[in-house]
């Protein structure tokens, strides 16, 4: 059984990340943010108050992978990114297939005429909420 408590959920870009919230105990998930990146480098300042701000049990990154599961470049970023997290905050982080999340956002958005932004943090709740149906159903 997972542990119970808060989830903070990553989609990782070079230029945005968006994040989402998400509880064991409802298996919820709902966007939160997107953060923005100086330089393909996340903002550990902003990312460290939201830590403080929710206290999450557990973090989850999204993986990119290409539509038949082969990784990619950007694969590579996302994990360091997950490690990084590990390094600094010492929290638990798990990844999950992020395959074809923002196109997803983006359709979910459409007649919305939301920005970028917008479209990171949906596609973090996403993520996000696909990893939590996925812990139950094992």
């Amino acid at each position: 059984m997972p542990e119970n408590g808060c989830i903070l959920g990553f989609d990782y870009g070079e230029r945005r990340i968006g994040v989402a919230v998400g509880e064991h105990l409802t298996r919820t998930a709902r966007p939160l943010t997107t953060l923005t990146s100086r330089d393909g480098k996340p903002d550990w300042t902003t990312i460290h108050h939201l830590l403080e701000e929710w206290h999450p049990a557990r973090l989850v990154v999204g993986l990119p992978l290409h539509l038949d599961g082969k990784e990619q470049s950007m694969t590579d970023r996302a994990r360091r990114f997950g490690n990084q997290l590990h390094g600094r905050f010492g929290l638990p982080v798990s990844y999950a297939d992020e395959r074809l999340s923002s196109a997803e956002a983006t359709r979910l958005l459409a007649s919305k005429g939301r920005n970028k932004a917008a479209i990171d943090k949906v596609a973090a709740q996403l993520i996000l909420q696909s990893w939590l149906e996925q812990e139950y159903r094992e």
